[in-house]
């Protein structure tokens, strides 16, 4: 098979990370011998270099169509002429362009940005000492629905974004407190960790409308504050963290763009790894045990182990203590399988009137697992609502 060779000039069509899998393709022969060497999904090389040239054509440049004359930044190609001559080639090409609509969104943002303090990377928090190298602490937070109004004369217990902020700082902290102190951190934000997915109050699929606290840049700003806090605890007492921001129902598209922002902020913290599935299946590799995170909302629990097994067939057969943990039913719930336990984890939030009205009732809690990397499990701590004690 021939060897996939890189056009130089779609470089400048590249993010950072976008350029990385491009040269590793170049340099290896194939998308599939990058995908495995930068830790992808087999085709997340192959989309990645496709996105490029997708890009590039919207540009005007795709020469294995004769498209050859780029447009300036801020536009677009809205057409391109090319006329042939008497051989079939290419003797002269007009480009129409257009100013792109991102273009002007982006300078609208961008004359904002300027009177904002520049984002930087995160900074440097130095590494505890003395952690035990052979565990590892899974701390998951799922169906946390921060943006959320609740009302307790409904559902109990009032919930808000301020309310929700200190709630999952104050169990953190318990959960770590009451931890080893593991070498590894996975920080497992299992799911619907965002209320809404963007300003309409909805669900991105069923349309249904939802209680919220407050307009969509506030919860947005807040979902950033609390994992960079989150981020933050985890490493002053452990020496790498695992970052895992899994897709839900509520935050299809705000899990996706976390995730990125996250990977971004934290691209020069050696200490931190963000999660970058494209799929919203999940896992991680400790020793003997593999850990499978999904939330729950596109395949039951007891369709998972097979799924699992299936989609990551290499991690399955290296490991012999299996553990795939979900959320989205709001109450926990555990049941082994041939080969795997399926853990469903309780949420922390509090019910919202549609639960409230729909007669559903379960402990508010979240947990924080241990494990050893040749005996598995070997250690949980539940953190309820009322130790925290929030006002």
């Amino acid at each position: 098979m021939t060897p996939l060779k890189i056009d130089e000039n779609l470089y400048q069509y590249c993010t950072p990370r976008q350029r990385e899998t491009l040269e590793a393709i170049d340099r290896l022969g194939s998308a599939k011998a990058a995908s495995i060497e930068l830790g992808m999904n087999i085709g997340g090389a192959s989309e990645t270099y496709l996105a490029v040239k997708k890009k590039a054509a919207k540009k005007g440049y795709a020469p294995e169509h004769d498209f050859t004359r780029p447009v300036p930044d801020g536009y677009v190609a809205k057409g391109v002429s090319t006329y042939y001559n008497a051989e079939g080639k290419p003797a002269g090409q007009w480009v129409k362009a257009s100013l792109s609509h991102q273009a002007l969104v982006d300078a609208m943002r961008e004359a904002v940005d300027g009177f904002k303090d520049e984002i930087l990377p995160a900074s440097v928090i130095i590494a505890p000492e003395g952690s035990e190298e052979h565990l590892c602490n899974l701390y998951t937070f799922t169906d946390y629905h921060l943006g959320m109004l609740a009302w307790h004369k409904e559902g109990g217990s009032d919930w808000s974004i301020a309310i929700a902020e200190k709630t999952i700082l104050a169990a953190l902290v318990q959960m770590v407190n009451q931890s080893p102190s593991a070498h590894t951190a996975v920080l497992n934000i299992q799911g619907d960790f965002l209320h809404t997915d963007g300003k309409t109050p909805v669900t991105p699929a069923s349309k249904h409308v939802l209680d919220a606290d407050s307009r969509f840049p506030k919860i947005r700003r807040s979902a950033i504050r609390i994992i960079r806090s989150l981020v933050a605890i985890c490493l002053q007492r452990h020496q790498e963290v695992r970052l895992i921001i899994a897709e839900g129902n509520h935050d299809e598209e705000s899990a996706g763009w976390l995730s990125d922002l996250f990977a971004v902020h934290y691209e020069e913290e050696p200490r931190v790894t963000v999660n970058d599935s494209v799929l919203p299946f999940y896992v991680f590799e400790w020793g003997t045990t593999m850990l499978g995170i999904h939330h729950g909302h596109k395949v039951k629990n007891e369709s998972l182990p097979l799924l699992f097994a299936a989609q990551f067939p290499q991690e399955w057969g290296r490991t012999t203590r299996r553990e795939i943990h979900c959320g989205h039913r709001h109450h926990r719930d555990e049941k082994e399988y041939n080969g795997v336990t399926v853990v469903q984890h309780p949420t922390l939030a509090a019910r919202d009137a549609y639960a409230a009205r729909g007669g559903w009732i379960a402990d508010r809690a979240a947990w924080a697992i241990t494990y050893h990397k040749k005996y598995g499990a070997v250690g949980r701590v539940m953190i309820t609502t009322e130790m925290l004690e929030i006002t």
